[in-house]
Order: C-alpha cells, then structure tokens, then sequence
C-alpha cells in the first residue's frame, strides 16, 4: 500500500476510543486520590521536620542561656562566703587607729580582696543616707526619724550589700526614714 492508498483508505474507528471506559475511569480516580493522599503525607512530614528542627534550635538555644547562666553565676558559692570577709576586714579598718601597724596590711587586704572579686563580677551595693529605698535591693531593718532625710530613703546603711553579675547576693540592711 502506497501512502496515497493509505491516507484515502477510511480507518476502522474503535467504538471503545472515544467512548469513556468506566473501568480506566476509576483506575483514574483511585490514582488521583492516593496522589492526594501522599501529597498530604509529604506536606505533614515536611510540616513535622520544620517542627523537630525549630524545637533543636530551640533546645540549642536554651542550653546555650543556661551554660552562660552557669558560667556568669559558677563562683556564686565561693563569692557568697568570701562577703563575711569584707564585713570582718571592714569593721577591723573602723575600729583600727591611723596609727595602728595592721591597718595598713588590712587596706591592702581589703583592696587586692575586692579587685580579685570584682574582675569575677561582684560589685558593692552600698546605699547611702539619702537614697531611694529600694526593696529588690535593700532590707528594712528599722523604720527611724531622722530630721532632712525625706521619708522612705535610706536613713542609715548597718551592713552593704552584694551584686554577681548584677543579681542580688545579700541585700543592703538599712533604717529607712519614716514621715512626719
């Protein structure tokens, strides 16, 4: 057959062709809806990956505050008992005459002593009369008049207190002035 031949011959036409077949019509569908479903899937899976992995870098995160936390705060201990050395070490300099030969090697003491502390994060907390009483920072002891000191500030200090890293250590105890 000559291509002339061919292309004039009618074909056959498969009634089955264009007529929709029910039976690929639902393999179609069956098809389509499992697609649906593991789009589904892969969208949850990828959704819970992005979940896991802000959780790690939460937890990251948190570890990293929680090691400076530990690291800003590890001498805390160590500090805390070192601050009755500076009330002992204060009281002997009130109490020690100019003259006194000691006196000297307790104000080199007391000096050195606070240098090595406060490289390490330790800083006084010393108000004076006058002050704003402030309750994260001080203890009342006593409630006391005194005359120019307006009410509520800080009559009289008895005892510094201490800061690490600019958490409190040990509360200033003070008198606070009381009104009129």
């Amino acid at each position: 057959m000559t291509q002339e031949q061919h292309e004039s011959t009618p074909s056959n036409p498969d009634p089955a062709e264009g007529a929709p077949d029910a039976a690929s019509d639902s393999v179609e569908a069956q098809l389509a809806e499992q697609i649906e479903l593991l789009k589904a899937e892969v969208e949850q899976a990828r959704a819970q990956g992005l979940l896991e992995r802000a959780d790690l870098e939460n937890q990251r995160k948190r570890l990293a505050r929680e090691i400076e936390s530990a690291r800003r705060f590890a001498n805390e201990r160590l500090l805390s008992a070192l601050v009755p050395v500076f009330d002992a070490l204060e009281a002997g300099l009130a109490n020690a005459s100019d003259a006194d030969p000691l006196r000297a090697g307790m104000e080199l003491t007391l000096r050195e002593l606070a240098r090595a502390t406060e490289a390490n994060g330790l800083s006084t907390l010393a108000p004076a009369p006058g002050d704003p009483f402030n309750p994260e920072h001080h203890q009342a002891m006593s409630i006391v008049e005194v005359p120019g000191v307006p009410p509520g500030a800080v009559a009289q200090v008895f005892q510094k207190g201490y800061l690490l890293n600019e958490r409190l250590l040990r509360p200033a105890m003070v008198a606070v002035a009381k009104a009129d």
